[in-house]
């Protein structure tokens, strides 16, 4: 399941440049993770790097994007493949 990232969001930027896939970009208001690019950081790394530098712990999994580790690692597989 891709992560999302709640209105609890302080705009730190320390998120984004940790993203591998480069799924998190700034929205109208707070920064936003694309479901589709994001991998939990599966292939990548063992935590999530966002989750691991965020300050207020506002980036949960989103419950709207269910995956199971084997969906993420194809994911990422496609994304390298891009």
């Amino acid at each position: 399941m891709s992560l999302l990232i709640t209105d609890e969001c302080i705009n730190c930027d320390v998120c984004e440049p940790e993203c591998p896939n480069e799924a998190i970009s700034m929205g109208d208001e707070i920064y936003e993770i694309d479901p589709k690019k994001c991998t939990e950081c599966v292939g990548h790394y063992d935590e999530p790097q966002c989750v691991e530098v965020c300050p207020v712990d506002c980036i949960p999994k989103d419950p709207d994007n269910e995956e199971t580790e084997d969906e993420l690692m194809l994911k990422y597989e496609h994304l390298m493949a891009e």
